[in-house]
């Protein structure tokens, strides 16, 4: 018969078997990352492997995170040392090309920067005429509506006035109905 387990027992044999699912993935990222030519970082690979920044920097995983980092760091030199072997053309027309790109951005920015200034400037052109007429607007419209309030508020005055004669009416009338039927009343009797 096996023995039961305390719960302290279930949650470390739980945890123990998240902390290697976790590295294991941080290390398929790792992988991944070499093989696809990706820089490998520990910011980049805790990232994508989903999983907390300290535990890539963890005994058995930063291990091998920077031995990733060593050998792509080794490629990368070995590339430098290709590229210093190119011919001298090469290097100056690559040289050409980055200052021709250099200036051609620089244009583009100043090209950027007068399309804007000049929409600036149409749009507040825009703006100033129609601000006139559109103000003129609103001043009519504000005019009108103040009347129409005028005009509403003269006949809320009058149905007041109607409501409280009328209910002047009702109440003389209650008053003269009790009194018709008292009189009635006291004639019966």
């Amino acid at each position: 018969m096996s023995e039961s387990r305390t719960p302290a027992q279930v949650l470390r044999e739980a945890r123990q078997k998240d902390s290697r699912t976790k590295r294991a993935r941080v290390l398929s990222v790792v992988d991944q990352l070499v093989a696809d030519e990706e820089p490998v970082t520990f910011m980049g690979v805790a990232r994508a492997a989903n999983v907390s920044h300290w535990l890539v920097y963890a005994d058995g995983v930063r291990e091998h995170i920077e031995a990733a980092r060593l050998r792509q760091s080794r490629a990368a030199s070995g590339e430098a040392r290709g590229q210093a072997k190119a011919p001298a053309g090469w290097k100056v027309e690559q040289e050409i090309v980055r200052e021709e790109n250099q200036r051609l951005r620089a244009e583009v920015d100043r090209l950027k920067a007068a399309v804007r200034r000049s929409l600036g400037q149409q749009l507040d052109q825009l703006g100033a005429a129609d601000l006139g007429t559109r103000v003129d607007e609103l001043t009519a419209e504000k005019q009108r509506l103040e009347g129409k309030l005028a005009k509403a508020q003269d006949r809320i005055g009058e149905l007041t006035g109607q409501l409280t004669e009328a209910q002047d009416d009702l109440v003389a009338a209650r008053a003269s109905l009790r009194r018709m039927i008292r009189d009635e009343n006291h004639a019966r009797q």
